[in-house]
C-alpha cells in the first residue's frame, strides 16, 4: 500500500480529471498499455476492479495496492502525459504540476532527486582527485583503484549497470578504509549502527548507508554528497537481477553520470580537498 495521503490524491485526481471516472485521455487499450509498460502489472486485473471499474477507480485501486517507489514511477509518468498533451499550462496549472512532482520525488524517496540541486550537483566540478590521497590502508586502496579504472572504461563504453555497481562498491570500500583506520571515531558516532546489547557493530556488518550516514556525521563527507549518496547506494542494490526485475528499473547513462559524480564528490571530500 502507498503512503499517499488523501490532499496528494486529490491534487492528481484534479491534474488527471479523475472525477469524470477517466484518466486524462486514455482509452482502455492505450491505459493497459500503459501500466504494462510503466508497472509491468495488468491494471484491468480483478484486483484492481474498484467498484465501477472505471480507469479512474482502477488507478486508486493501483495506488492503494502497490508500494510508494512503483506508485511514483507511474505518477511520475502520468505527469509526463499530462505535460506532453498541455504545451501550454497556465500558471495555476503550473503550480499544480510543481505541487505533484514534490508528491512523486517523495514517492520515489530513493529515486534521483530532480531539478534545480541535481542540475547544480551534476555540472559541478570535483577535479581530478587520486584516490591515493585517501588516508585509507596501501592494500585496499590498489584494489579501489583498479575498480576506478574500471569504471571509467565502462562510463566510456555505455555500461550504465556496471558503473552504478561498480561506483557503490568503490565509495563503500572507501568509507570502510576510513572507518578502520579511525575506528574510535566512527564507533562513537551517533549514527553507529548498534547490535540487540547496544555494542557498535563490526564494520563488515555496516550498510553502505550506515557508512554514508556517520561519514556525513563526522564531517568527511558534505551534505550533498550524503543525499545523493543514499541514491548511488539505492540503486547499487539492483545488482540482484530480482529486485531490479520487480522495481522496473531500468539504468541509462543519466542514472549512471549521476553515480560517477557521486564517487567523485565523495573521494574529493574523502581527501580533503572538498569540505
Amino acid at each position: 500500500m502507498s503512503t499517499l495521503t488523501t490532499l496528494e490524491k486529490a491534487q492528481f485526481q484534479d491534474l488527471l480529471g479523475m472525477d469524470s471516472g477517466y484518466v486524462l485521455d486514455f482509452t482502455n487499450k492505450t491505459f493497459a498499455e500503459f501500466f504494462l509498460e510503466n508497472a509491468k502489472v495488468d491494471i484491468y486485473a480483478d484486483e484492481y476492479a474498484l467498484e465501477s471499474g472505471s480507469k479512474a477507480r482502477r488507478l486508486r485501486a493501483f495506488w492503494e495496492l502497490e508500494r510508494d517507489t512503483v506508485v511514483g514511477r507511474v505518477l511520475s509518468k502520468l505527469l509526463e502525459c499530462w505535460s506532453y498533451k498541455n504545451g501550454e499550462p497556465s500558471a495555476a496549472e503550473n503550480a499544480r504540476v510543481d505541487a505533484c512532482r514534490r508528491i512523486v520525488e517523495r514517492l520515489l524517496g530513493t529515486g534521483v532527486p530532480v531539478g534545480d540541486a541535481e542540475e547544480q550537483f551534476l555540472i559541478a566540478d570535483f577535479g581530478c582527485v587520486p584516490l591515493e590521497n585517501v588516508k585509507i590502508n596501501a592494500s585496499l586502496l590498489q584494489v579501489l583503484e583498479s575498480r576506478y579504472s574500471e569504471v571509467i572504461r565502462c562510463f566510456k563504453s555505455d555500461a550504465p549497470l556496471a558503473v552504478i555497481i561498480l561506483c557503490g562498491s568503490i565509495l563503500e570500500g572507501l568509507l570502510l578504509g576510513l572507518a578502520l583506520a579511525n575506528p574510535q571515531q566512527f564507533n562513537q558516532a551517533q549514527n553507529c549502527p548498534k547490535d540487540e546489547h547496544g555494542k557498535a557493530k563490526p564494520f563488515r556488518d555496516w550498510s553502505l548507508a550506515q557508512f554514508i550516514d556517520v561519514a556525513c556525521e563526522l564531517g568527511y563527507l558534505t551534505l550533498d554528497v550524503k543525499k545523493f549518496g543514499h541514491v548511488l547506494r539505492d540503486f547499487r542494490n539492483f545488482i540482484h537481477p530480482h529486485q531490479q526485475m520487480t522495481s522496473g528499473f531500468n539504468p541509462d547513462m543519466h542514472t549512471a553520470r549521476i553515480c560517477l559524480q557521486v564517487l567523485k564528490a565523495g573521494v574529493a571530500c574523502l581527501s580533503g580537498e572538498r569540505k
